[in-house]
């Protein structure tokens, strides 16, 4: 049975008939055609679809949707269609049994429509269950099943109007309600169902409305038009932005990248662990011959690790390539998609040349061409979606996998690269990766889009292509080249700029340091050497750019002109007409795409897989050693600590540091460990705490540890945030701590209390201050064991013995806790349980304080040295009243200011407790009391304890000034030119296309057209010029980037070193780094290549528009609207999307930052076990950034399907209006009309795009600009007024009622301080904390401008002078020895302006000749990052060393000995007694046995003169300094 006699008896009705279709005038299809094929394409997409939807759903349960009403009235609809089905059949059976035959098919047709029926609605009640809100399936299903009904609608009327039909009324009726049933279902498919019981959605304040969305909404992206509604009407900010998907959260993400790395480096390891086994089990059994067999162990252990290295690459793509691999799948179709275009223009131009064609056929194609179009941009911009929100994650996980293992280095590979770098791999590489995921798919696109277009091209011209095909297949291998050679640029740049960031990150770091030394311009040269380096590679990077982007721009060209010349020289016969050059033409424009993104994804790739590379080797650094300190409890020990045989290194290969560490320490036992200055004491503890690699023997450590490292690290976070470290606060017990750790008075004096918010690395604590919140820190933790490493240099000796007696001492809070307590200080000595000596990594005694004494070894020699330690033991031992009465006296003292401030006290108390330096800028603001207001000082202002700035997201459009401030930076002269070569290539481009069109429409005289010769020369010469211009402005534009990015770093870096101290401490050194390694990249790589691409794609429109204008006049109608909505658009668009994007960049810095802190704090972070916390925090950061950067990405796609509408629009007029005026035009210029059109949606979205990120990367240069604009320090050097030569002379100063404030709004500091110092005098400065000791020096070296009064240095008033005049004379030991990356000797004197006599001598006299002289690289020895590889007192010796070299006849020391042992301290104030003798030297004490034989002393006390004189006269006195004096137990 043929299908004709299947729809009617008598083959009446045939299924196919041209004359009624195509040929037609008023087309219309058969009845069988109609009964058929129209209802069974629903049915057969449902039916092929629904087995894998249900396995998907099945799959994928998002939770129980309950009925509602939307859902009652889908199933309602869907059982009535069925009943509707069902009654045509019962009415054909009904028929039958009347005796009237009718065909088959009104049995079969609506019985399989029927069953479809019920299939939908039992997928729409699944869908329900399984909590799909909206659904593309069932929507897609309606929309096919309505376009099919309605060309049968139109059928049926048309019957029903002609007289000769006759009606069936039951179907007819039937078939009308069964349509407009299925309008109904489709708009109801449209809307989107409540969200499922118990889902996330429900309990979240402001989540995504993604989920939620219907799938229209979804496919145009319209879900998020209410952010940009919102963001068009006021600046978006931070709460507006929508939670996180769970899907794309760090703590669903990362863990499983870590789960597939892990089984990756497991493959690759697997031979090595098993010989790592069988050798340990018999090293316990032998202890003889331990050496061999450690030996043979080390030996097997690195043989087989030649195995290979585990691959990131395979790990990230069984991670993320599932979901990746839906994009793939839009690729395909999309590329397809890309061949309609051309086809219906071969279709428009034929139907134009044919006058007897039907004009319903253009409207077709026309309609078809939109449809295709349209089709087109959805896929394509779901495609691009899958891709970004692939890259986002990738982000997540590599930055979550780069924290956690951050945390688990060991130092020796910790050393291998710097906080730097790591923080690189973070920002650099992880971008890098999200960058290539959305072009990776292009590697097998470009080629498929390369062969079908050159299918199609040989279709239409023959083997003439192939002459196109070699000119591309010439351009790949010289493209190659130049990838290969900008991949070693690359390399060589990202060295350069480590380096630079290093360097920046150092000099950021010592900031206070180099504006004491006067040493900025020193440290400018050595940056600026490194840029100008790394400006050189990128020169010789944008040359290469500009020959390629010439053979790219060129390429299509010279491809067109080949080919044709080519099919126009092989045959006379050959002629060019309209529809091979145009639908040629239009195939080479998309054949240029893949051609230009193939060197694009080859360098992106070349680019990820250097860092690639990059994250592997990090990630496969070794890792701390877990078990390497047993902290099980040993049953039945009463020891806490016990080291067996121990020898330990900084890495495996090493020498041991640490050699035959033997110790026992019982449970709640004091010892302290003594030592010289590199004697291992630090190292000791590190290795108790397994941050060492144990060599040989064992460590056990029972219970938890607590850590106090020698250098205080304190986290950005409020100061009570830093005591509790993540435990929750117990009140009293917290009180109890504070008071301890006698931080009562400093909380009374911070302008935030214990809420003050502590700046990076405690810049606004002094020194001591820092130590004391580190030390409650660890109290506040309530360990078993407690690794003290010299807690009590920092503070001064009344506040040292408060906190021995209060914490650490037989009487403290931790009593009953073991404690190890690495100390200088001997007076503590007397009451410890156990000393433990040390000298160069080995224990040379131990014992009680009597014991050691007695035994008359190194201990005892090494107590004789001090006359005064006898004093002090002395003073100890007399008995436990003498005691109790000090304490009495210690608390009175300490009460003292807050009985003030309880009275409404001097306001000065306010003022931020400082004793260092650092304390500049307390900053944002402090309170301003009113005097009336006695309860005020109580109150303190939670904006009071504010004190970093955070980075500040600038609102609003970017101001034009910012790009005219650009264009001043590349020169004006330089960026006209650039501009006029952009008009002349297109110009030049829109001429040879023009040509060609009139080429097309020569007359075919005996089938040959006569000028063709003539034609095509004109063509190739037009296309020479357009290929120079190219070049040029490509040439032009890069250099001018150069020149402008060479030009605001150096300008920003000026500023910024011009910078007062306060700045620094305002604006957190993130904040800083980003500028100079963000914000400068983008201004090197990121906006040259911008502007490029927005001119080409700006003046694509804009001929296109032309062109289009000048074929079909008609559609000036419609391009000025389609301009507006498209300029609407484009508006809407940025005003939201910069705002995200400056959202996005602004919560970037927290995730480095926190990132810089972790790395600056992993020993304590580990030591207290805090890990996990840490890993939280910064997932929640990296969450908190990505929260804005996924509405950025969606609002990309919102906007592209929008222009791509507007695109599609101009193509479908120009065609329309085409077809309209078929009579009057010629196919050239019809062809020349939609060709350009077909270009005219990629040039507008591409503009839109470049537009948007122009406006976005600008701002990197508004944001290096405003450095410009911050106050400045006063000029470095005057030109009238620089001192005499030798001055100062004689080092006399005058100080004559000097004070100084912090800020405007502050108090003063210190006020009416009146003092004549002769020259060569040696005055000691003392004070308690906070009384104004660091402002005096801050005011001498002017870090600070004095508010009142003057300081004369002989005879001259040293704010008349240059400030590196004035601080090139005049020298500081600082408090914190700051050392930078470098030689040794370019940290003694960068300028080299000595000898390298004169340097052995200034070491020397500092006792380090010995230690240096030692060293491989003797005075090249290189200091790593802050001087990691010198112990603190060696840092603090090479000071010395370096205010020896100075020599200048003004010495101020700060506390220079709080770091120091006994030993070394002797030595440094020996050496000041006697290289210093005939100069001014001042020093700021804690320990008055430094100062009892200066010439006098200066007593401040709340930042006024207490006290003036000589030592002696002033205990006569029995003022504040006898006090003191007699709490150091000197009187």
């Amino acid at each position: 049975m043929g299908i004709d006699s299947f729809c009617s008896l008598d083959d009446s009705d045939p299924f196919w008939d041209w004359n009624r279709t195509w040929h037609a005038h008023n087309p219309d299809l058969t009845q069988c055609f109609q009964n058929t094929v129209l209802v069974w394409i629903p049915c057969v997409y449902l039916w092929v679809i629904a087995p894998f939807y249900f396995l998907y759903l099945k799959s994928h349960d998002r939770g129980y949707i309950c009925m509602t009403h939307l859902n009652k009235a889908k199933t309602v609809i869907g059982f009535l269609l069925w009943i509707i089905c069902w009654a045509d059949v019962f009415y054909s059976f009904w028929e039958r049994s009347q005796g009237a035959a009718k065909a088959p098919v009104y049995l079969v047709s609506p019985t399989v429509l029927g069953i479809t029926m019920l299939l939908a609605t039992f997928l729409i009640q699944y869908e329900r269950i399984k909590g799909v809100q909206s659904s593309g399936v069932m929507l897609n299903f309606w929309l096919v099943a309505v376009v099919c009904a309605t060309v049968t609608f139109r059928s049926k009327i048309l019957l029903a109007l002609s007289e000769d039909a006759e009606v069936d009324v039951f179907r007819y009726t039937t078939f009308y309600i069964y349509y407009s049933l299925l309008f109904v279902s489709l708009i109801l498919s449209c809307l989107s169902d409540q969200p499922p019981l118990f889902s996330q959605v429900v309990k979240d304040p402001n989540p995504c409305p993604e989920s939620g969305a219907c799938f229209l909404s979804r496919i145009t992206f319209w879900w998020i038009t209410g952010m940009m509604v919102h963001g068009y009407k006021t600046p978006l900010e931070e709460k507006d932005l929508w939670s996180l998907n769970a899907e794309d959260q760090s703590q669903r993400v990362v863990p499983q990248l870590e789960r597939r790395w892990n089984q990756e480096c497991d493959k690759v390891k697997r031979p090595l662990q098993k010989s790592l086994y069988s050798p340990k089990r018999s090293a316990i059994n032998e202890k003889k011959d331990e050496q061999p067999i450690e030996e043979s162990e080390i030996l097997i252990v690195k043989t087989p690790q030649k195995v290979g290295e585990p691959s990131l690459f395979l790990a990230l793509c069984r991670t993320f390539g599932p979901y990746f691999l839906v994009s793939s799948v839009y690729k395909i179709i999309h590329d397809i998609l890309m061949f309609v275009g051309p086809e219906i223009l071969r279709l428009l131009i034929l139907f134009v040349n044919d006058s007897s064609a039907p004009s319903w056929q253009g409207y077709f194609y026309t309609s078809l061409l939109f449809v295709c179009t349209c089709v087109q941009t959805l896929i394509l911009q779901k495609y691009f979606h899958v891709c970004f929100v692939t890259g986002m994650r990738l982000r997540t996980a590599i930055v979550g996998a780069v924290y956690r293992k951050a945390l688990v280095i060991t130092n020796a590979a910790r050393r291998t690269s710097t906080v730097g770098e790591i923080v690189n791999l973070m920002s650099v590489d992880a971008q890098r990766f999200m960058d290539l995921i959305t072009y990776i798919n292009m590697i097998w696109s470009a080629p498929l889009q390369v062969v079908l277009a050159l299918y199609f091209l040989w279709q239409n011209l023959g083997p003439s292509v192939l002459a196109g095909v070699a000119v591309m297949v010439l351009m790949v291998p010289l493209n190659a080249v130049i990838a290969m050679k900008t991949k070693t640029y690359q390399v060589a740049q990202m060295k350069s700029k480590d380096n630079r960031i290093k360097l920046m990150n150092e000099v950021l770091n010592g900031i206070k340091v180099l504006k004491l030394y006067a040493w900025e311009l020193a440290f400018k040269d050595k940056v600026s050497a490194i840029r100008e380096s790394e400006l050189r590679v990128l020169k010789k990077a944008a040359y290469l750019g500009a020959v390629s982007t010439f053979t790219w721009v060129c390429a299509p060209f010279l491809v067109a002109l080949s080919t044709f010349a080519v099919y126009v020289l092989v045959d006379e016969n050959n002629v060019l007409d309209a529809q091979k050059a145009f639908v040629s033409l239009a195939l080479f424009n998309i054949l240029r795409f893949p051609l230009n993104m193939l060197p694009m994804v080859i360098s992106s790739m070349v680019q990820a897989s250097v860092s690639m590379k990059r994250l592997r080797v990090f990630l496969s650094h070794e890792e701390l050693d877990k078990d390497s300190v047993d902290h099980r409890a040993i049953t039945g020990s009463p020891d806490s600590i016990t080291v067996v045989d121990g020898a330990f290194s900084w890495s495996n290969n090493d020498a041991p540091t640490l050699k035959r560490i033997n110790m026992r320490i019982p449970e709640g036992a004091l010892v302290a460990l003594v030592g010289h200055v590199g004697s291992g004491k630090s190292s000791l503890l590190s290795a108790l705490l397994g941050e060492m690699h144990k060599q040989e023997g064992s460590v056990s450590v029972k219970g938890s540890v607590a850590y106090v490292p020698q250098q205080a690290w304190i986290q950005n976070a409020t100061l009570r945030d830093n005591i509790i470290f993540g435990r929750e606060k117990k009140d009293s017990w917290y009180h109890r701590v504070v008071e301890a750790c006698a931080l009562l008075p400093d909380l009374e004096i911070l302008p935030g209390g214990d809420m003050t918010e502590i700046g990076e690395k405690g810049v606004n604590l002094s020194g001591g201050q820092k130590q004391r919140v580190s030390l409650a820190r660890a109290v506040y933790c309530d360990r078993a064991v407690y690794l003290l490493d010299d807690p009590l240099s920092a503070v001064d000796a009344h506040v040292g013995k408060h906190i021995f007696e209060k914490v650490i001492g037989p009487q403290g809070i931790l009593r009953d806790r073991t404690r190890v307590l690495v100390t200088h200080g001997l007076s503590f000595l007397p009451q410890v349980d156990l000393i433990l000596v040390m000298v160069d990594g080995e224990i040379t005694e131990m014992g009680s304080y009597t014991e050691l004494l007695g035994r008359q070894g190194a201990f005892a020699d090494f107590l004789r040295t001090y006359a005064n330690a006898e004093q002090e033991a002395e003073e100890e031992s007399a008995g436990e009243e003498g005691r109790a009465k000090e304490e009495e006296k210690g608390e009175t003292e300490d009460t003292v200011p807050r009985k003030g401030l309880e009275n409404g006290g001097p306001a000065s108390l306010l003022r931020q407790s400082q004793t260092s330096l650092s304390a500049a800028s307390s900053a944002k603001s402090m309170i301003k009391t009113d005097p009336s207001d006695s309860a005020g000082a109580k109150t303190k202002s939670t904006d009071a304890a504010k004190l970093t700035e955070a980075d500040k997201a600038n609102t609003g459009r970017v101001k034009l000034s910012v790009f005219w401030e650009y264009m001043k930076a590349i020169g004006l002269c330089l960026s006209i030119t650039s501009i006029f070569l952009f008009f002349a290539h297109h110009l030049a481009s829109l001429g040879s296309n023009y040509w060609l069109s009139l080429w097309t429409d020569d007359p075919v005289v005996n089938g040959t057209q006569p000028y063709r010769k003539m034609r095509l020369g004109v063509y190739g010469a037009l296309g020479l010029s357009q290929g120079v211009a190219v070049f040029c402005y490509s040439v032009s534009v890069s250099v001018g980037g150069i020149l402008a990015s060479r030009y605001l770093h150096e300008t920003m870096l000026h500023n910024v070193l011009r910078s007062p101290m306060a700045f620094f401490e305002r604006t957190p050194s993130g904040n800083l780094v980003n500028r100079f390694a963000k914000e400068t990249d983008t201004i090197d790589s990121v906006i040259p290549s911008i502007i490029k691409m927005f001119m080409g794609s700006l003046f694509n429109v804009l001929g296109s528009c032309a062109v289009i204008l000048i074929a079909t006049p008609l559609t000036a109608i419609i391009i000025p609207p389609l301009g507006l909505l498209y300029f609407f658009v484009q508006r809407f668009y940025v005003a939201t999307s910069r705002q995200l994007k400056r959202l996005e960049s602004v919560s970037r810095s927290p995730v480095y930052t926190h990132f810089n802190e972790t790395l600056l704090g992993t020993t304590v972070i580990r030591a207290f076990g805090e890990q996990q916390r840490f890993i939280r925090e910064s997932d929640g950061r990296v969450d908190h950034n990505q929260k804005a950067y996924f509405p950025s990405i969606v609002a990309n796609r919102w906007l592209a399907v929008r222009l791509e509408f507007v695109g599609n629009c101009i193509v479908t007029f120009a065609a329309l209006f085409a077809v309209v005026g078929r009579e009057s035009l010629s196919p050239g210029i019809m062809g020349l009309s939609i060709s350009y059109a077909l270009q005219v949606t990629a040039s507008l979205n591409w503009l839109v795009r470049m537009s948007s990120e122009l406006e976005t990367n600008i701002v990197a240069v508004e944001r290096v600009k405003e450095y410009g604009d911050t106050e400045k320090e006063a000029e470095w050097r005057l030109e009238n007024s620089s001192p005499p030569a030798g001055w100062p002379t004689a080092g006399h100063i005058e100080i004559h009622n000097f004070g100084l404030r912090y800020r405007e709004d502050l108090e003063l500091a210190i006020r009416n301080i009146t003092v004549t110092i002769e020259g060569g005098e040696k005055v000691g400065i003392v004070g308690r904390t906070g009384a104004g000791k660091s402002s005096l020096t801050l005011g001498l070296f002017r870090i600070i401008e004095a508010a009142q009064g003057e300081i004369c240095i002989d005879g001259v008033n040293i704010a008349n002078l240059g400030l590196h005049d004035l601080r090139s004379r005049v020298t500081i030991i600082p408090q914190d020895p700051v050392l930078f990356s470098g030689s040794l000797r370019m940290n003694l004197d960068p300028f080299d302006g000595y000898s390298d006599e004169e340097v052995w001598r200034a070491l020397e006299l500092a006792h380090l000749k010995n230690f240096v002289s030692g060293l491989p690289d003797k005075l090249n020895h290189e200091c790593s990052e802050g001087g990691e590889n010198l112990s603190l007192g060696q840092r603090q010796l090479v000071c010395l060393a370096r205010a020896l070299l100075r020599k200048t006849k003004i010495l101020v020391l700060d506390e220079a000995t709080a770091a120091v042992d006994l030993e070394t301290d002797n030595l440094i104030q020996s050496t000041i007694r006697t290289q210093f003798e005939d100069c001014t030297v001042l020093t700021i004490a804690h320990r008055l046995n430094t100062i009892m034989d200066y010439t006098r002393v200066l007593v401040l006390d709340r930042g006024q003169m207490a006290e003036f004189g000589s030592p002696s006269s002033l205990i006569a006195k029995k003022g504040i300094f006898y006090k003191m004096a007699k709490d150091s137990g000197l009187v």
